[in-house]
């Protein structure tokens, strides 16, 4: 079993920052350099009175080489990119995370997405996040990127809650890591986790990696983490027929509002 190394983030970053318009809210374009000399960009949008922060983690390789605050390579249909200013519109101030400057050719792998080197890369935005505002810092990760966020809410120090829609807890028996994480995220040491924590899946998720029923094989194993709880949603308009996809249930295609008022109300109510 993997042991976790609790980081320790310095404080003192050097941010670039572009400003542009992104419909209603104003959206910047940063790049920090991370304590392991990476470079970690980021879309950041900061509404006027935030009560949290959240870091958005998104599925499949995470390499979204982003361009400016609107423009990027690729990932623009997943469901936190396409949310951010859902979550924005919320009172959160948002960074929607790219891969790190070392990972963006190969994108990030399940096992990079569940080491220290990454997890002090999340370490470093809660940093940045905690100098713009004295507030709380979630993680939030979707599909793949639940690998990014349970992993950083066990090995990072300054993050404050812990948000996972569409957890792989069925890896594929050919993946190399379903011999050792047979269960997925649910493998991982989970009763390390003491943050505030929500579980957000779709009833009707039939992509294979991320069954509805792994929802409460989670719950069980976040013996520590308080308060736990679900939120089981239902319903959308999936446009792909590829369950595993980003607008198919999997991606709470059509029910984005839903999905983000959950995690929202969750949020403020475990921010105080």
């Amino acid at each position: 079993m993997m042991r976790s190394v609790r980081l320790a983030v310095p404080l003192l970053l050097v941010a670039l920052a572009t400003a542009m318009p992104v419909c209603a809210q104003e959206a910047d374009l940063v790049s920090i350099d991370t304590p392991r000399g990476v470079k970690q960009s980021f879309i950041l949008i900061e509404p006027e009175a935030p009560i949290a922060s959240v870091i958005l983690l998104p599925g499949g390789h995470g390499a979204l080489g982003l361009k400016s605050p609107s423009e990027m390579e690729w990932g623009d249909r997943s469901f936190l990119v396409r949310s951010r200013e859902k979550f924005a519109s919320h009172n959160l101030i948002v960074a929607l995370v790219d891969a790190p400057s070392d990972r963006q050719e190969d994108g990030m792998d399940s096992g990079f997405r569940m080491g220290n080197a990454h997890a002090g890369d999340i370490g470093a935005v809660a940093g940045y996040l905690k100098q713009l505002a004295d507030v709380p810092v979630w993680l939030v990760g979707t599909s793949t990127g639940t690998w990014s966020a349970a992993w950083s809410a066990i090995a990072a120090d300054n993050v404050d809650g812990l948000v996972l829609t569409s957890t792989i807890t069925r890896p594929r028996s050919h993946w190399k890591l379903a011999q050792t994480h047979s269960d997925g995220v649910a493998s991982l040491p989970l009763e390390e986790v003491t943050l505030p924590t929500l579980i957000v899946s779709h009833a009707d998720d039939s992509c294979d990696i991320t069954p509805p029923d792994g929802a409460a094989k989670l719950r069980n194993r976040l013996q520590n983490a308080k308060p736990v709880d679900v939120a089981m949603l239902k319903g959308g308009e999936p446009t792909s027929k590829e369950t595993c996809e980003a607008m198919s249930r999997h991606g709470f295609a059509g029910i984005e509002d839903e999905a983000v008022d959950a995690i929202a109300k969750f949020i403020a109510a475990n921010s105080k």
